[in-house]
């Protein structure tokens, strides 16, 4: 069974920071890509930031320039630097893992609980 347990979430005037992290735990032969999005209320879930096994990253526009995404694949964990926060990045952010249990299974895609982050202006 695999788990991916968030934490990090909270309210943050604009302008500040938080820092989420999201680790893996149970059996895990390999990680792929790891990624956060974020859902605010009425919207559709979105991607946030996406980064493979050998670091190569991806971000949205909104948040390109203010947001760092990396990971310790030693700790099977992935961390999201969000940095000039801004009342629209408020929403509950979702950590999201591409995982293979065996070495013989492909990728499933494998969610978090999500953690809020709330920006007030």
């Amino acid at each position: 069974q695999v788990q991916l347990v968030e934490s990090g979430g909270g309210l943050v005037q604009a302008g500040g920071s938080l820092r989420l992290t999201c680790a893996v735990s149970g059996s895990i032969f390999s990680i792929r890509l790891m990624g956060w999005y974020r859902q605010a209320p009425g919207k559709q879930r979105e991607l946030v930031a996406r980064i493979t096994a050998s670091g190569v990253t991806r971000y949205a526009d909104s948040v390109k320039g203010r947001f760092t995404i990396s990971r310790d694949n030693a700790k099977n964990t992935v961390y999201l630097q969000m940095n000039s926060l801004k009342p629209e990045d408020t929403a509950v952010y979702y950590c999201n893992a591409e995982i293979a249990t065996t070495w013989l299974s492909g990728t499933n895609a494998y969610w978090g609980q999500g953690t809020q982050v709330t920006v007030s202006s």
